[in-house]
């Protein structure tokens, strides 16, 4: 069943915020953004519970928001890898989960490893046409994976569950009403 698009909206103005959030929580507790990809959490849940559109417009106004605000990520050259990245995990999670719903496993480790390639190719195109100094594209997402590990853990053991404790509430209060 479709979501009306006020609903979608305001799912997606909350996620944008936790988005926003999250990151500076972990910052303040002194945990690394890079390491446990807090902002990544709630654009990926984008992609369960909103459709491609409203999955996409999170992850792409979600790291352009948080940089203007809190400077995180730095403007360049970071957000606009972050912007196709997440805009892409989001993206993907949604086709995938929802549109052609498969397992909340496979769209997610899916849409983890798409946003990685499309991390790649931004690297790659921004080391190519502005002579930025980043690693290769492959190194790039080595690093940012093996970097990673703990938030990417965090991930595949907490957004399934959340997609579940979601749609198991939601479908225990539509049999409840009826």
């Amino acid at each position: 069943m479709k979501k009306p698009i006020s609903k979608q909206l305001t799912l997606s103005g909350l996620l944008i915020s936790v988005g926003v959030i999250l990151p500076m929580v972990f910052h303040a507790a002194g945990g690394g953004g890079p390491v446990f990809l807090p902002m990544h959490i709630p654009v990926l849940l984008a992609g369960f519970f909103l459709s491609i559109p409203f999955a996409l417009m999170v992850g792409a106004l979600t790291p352009m928001l948080s940089s203007f605000i809190t400077g995180m990520p730095p403007a360049f050259p970071m957000l606009p890898i972050m912007i196709f990245e997440l805009a892409t995990y989001a993206a993907v999670a949604s086709l995938i989960y929802r549109k052609y719903q498969l397992n909340v496993y496979i769209a997610l480790i899916v849409s983890m490893f798409c946003g990685r390639v499309v991390a790649g190719v931004m690297v790659w195109f921004l080391t190519t046409l502005f002579t930025t100094q980043l690693p290769g594209p492959i190194i790039f997402i080595k690093g940012a994976v093996a970097t990673g590990i703990p938030g990417i853990i965090i991930q595949l053991i907490f957004i399934p569950a959340i997609v579940f404790a979601v749609n198991k509430y939601f479908s225990d209060n539509v049999q409840q009403a009826s």
